[in-house]
């Protein structure tokens, strides 16, 4: 049977790839809002959701204000700890924030700064069109980034509204639905992320290419 894991419990901070049962979570938009426009399926009790942005609060975290000030960021659109996929197919927990210039992923074990990416070099994000917790960001120069969070939604959304206000040129991240999708997990290593709406919730597959 399928393995049923819970975001938030921290226990699964190391689960293996193999197929995993993700139970369904809540988006935090209405349908009528940009990005989503009723694409995904949503729930009755997710409607009405509202934002927080930084759940973490990062002024408090002496670490992640020393990151973002070396960077020379200083406002923060979100920040929470989310689910990670790394390249060997693991899942490792880390901190998610999205400044208005660039993604930072952080390992809160070690106070690291694992990566930096700049907005300007995100193409598009990748969701399912069900109600589960996965979302790809594709970085055609870099390889992507495979997360799982609760508030996928939210981040979605802000990753959307950070690109949109500093394109001078009037880019748009895309943002693309389907229930299976590819990204590379290395520089050299693609897998295909597949989507399927089970009893109780969605079952997800991540394969190699």
């Amino acid at each position: 049977m399928p393995r049923r894991v819970q975001i938030e419990d921290p226990k699964y901070d190391d689960v293996p790839e193999e197929t995993l049962r993700f139970k369904s979570s809540g988006s935090n938009v209405s349908d009528d809002q940009e990005p989503f426009m009723g694409v995904k399926v949503r729930r009755k009790a997710s409607l009405h959701r509202d934002y927080n942005g930084d759940y973490l609060n990062v002024p408090s975290h002496p670490f992640l204000m020393k990151i973002l000030h070396k960077q020379g960021d200083n406002e923060v659109l979100f920040a929470d700890r989310v689910m990670k996929f790394t390249g060997s197919g693991k899942m490792k927990r880390c901190v998610l924030m999205v400044t208005d210039f660039a993604i930072y992923v952080v390992d809160p074990e070690v106070d690291a700064l694992k990566r930096r990416i700049a907005l300007a070099a995100v193409e598009r994000v990748c969701l399912s069109e069900l109600s589960d917790n996965f979302f790809a960001v594709v970085i055609p120069s870099e390889y992507d980034l495979l997360m799982a969070s609760t508030r996928k939604t939210e981040i979605v959304t802000v990753l959307v509204e950070a690109t949109k206000s500093k394109s001078a040129s009037g880019f748009e991240l895309d943002v693309v639905f389907s229930n299976r999708f590819e990204y590379n997990a290395a520089s050299d290593l693609v897998k295909e992320v597949q989507f399927e709406e089970v009893e109780g919730g969605v079952k997800t597959r991540i394969l190699r290419k």
